[in-house]
């Protein structure tokens, strides 16, 4: 159930972060995070307390997950085709259905989202025009409009967090822009939950700034990849068990 893998993946991302900052200080210019990740960007930039993070990531998964009825709603990974020929594409099927982008990862990758039956006439099309897409595991539409009633949901839980300064700016899903403002952190998370998350644009926007390493924490190496095919100058790393540390010391 996305209610408890949310927190959990925060859990250990915030822990190997700690473990990093307690072994070798370091400390970084800018944070971001994909989709769920952008709750431990946060964490990191010590604009929300970790417990506060668990919490609303536990019910953000649980307001997402109660949003759509199993089954009603999918996600497809886009391989092969430009931006605005998978927009026109998803705005020619719908058929009245929702169906619209919903990640922008990087070239040549993109993650549609919408109704179940919606999503299965675009892989079909897809297919059809010589490209490759690929139904993926998840539990619900995340990141398109059948999202919005979690939204309006997971608004009442924020006015009850607390936020503090943000140390380090980050970088935003919706915007693709950098944040450094307490008073946007909220609204920003509430429209992160409908609004695709716009990663490869994030990612150049750092590059633009100077950026020339960076460092995935959390489970995983999906993120690194990734900014091989943005840009294959930036060193990569990533971090998430006692191997990968001994590395990155």
């Amino acid at each position: 159930m996305t209610e408890n893998t949310q927190p959990a993946v925060l859990t250990m991302s915030i822990a190997a972060l700690r473990i990093l900052h307690t072994e070798k200080g370091t400390a970084p210019e800018f944070t971001a995070g994909h989709s769920l990740g952008e709750y431990s960007a946060l964490v990191a930039s010590g604009a929300i307390a970790f417990s506060d993070a668990v919490k609303i990531v536990r019910l953000r998964g649980k307001f997402m997950q109660e949003a759509v009825p199993v089954g009603e709603g999918a996600m497809a990974a886009v391989l092969g085709m430009e931006r605005e020929q998978l927009e026109t594409l998803c705005e020619e099927i719908s058929s009245g259905e929702v169906l619209t982008p919903a990640n922008f990862n990087c070239p040549g990758q993109i993650v549609i989202a919408g109704h179940a039956k919606a999503v299965a006439r675009a892989i079909e099309r897809i297919k059809q025009e010589g490209k490759k897409a690929v139904l993926l595991p998840v539990s619900a539409p995340f990141h398109s409009p059948l999202m919005r009633p979690a939204g309006e949901r997971l608004e009442k839980v924020l006015e009850e967090i607390s936020l503090r300064d943000l140390k380090v700016p980050v970088m935003t899903n919706v915007e693709a822009e950098l944040n450094t403002l307490k008073e946007r952190v909220k609204g920003l998370l509430v429209a992160q939950v409908s609004s695709p998350v716009r990663w490869e644009e994030s990612m150049r926007k750092m590059i633009e700034k100077g950026i020339e390493q960076v460092l995935e924490i959390g489970p995983g190496k999906v993120l690194s990849g990734l900014m091989k095919r943005i840009d294959g100058r930036i060193e990569t790393k990533n971090l998430e068990d006692l191997q990968t540390l001994k590395e990155i010391l």
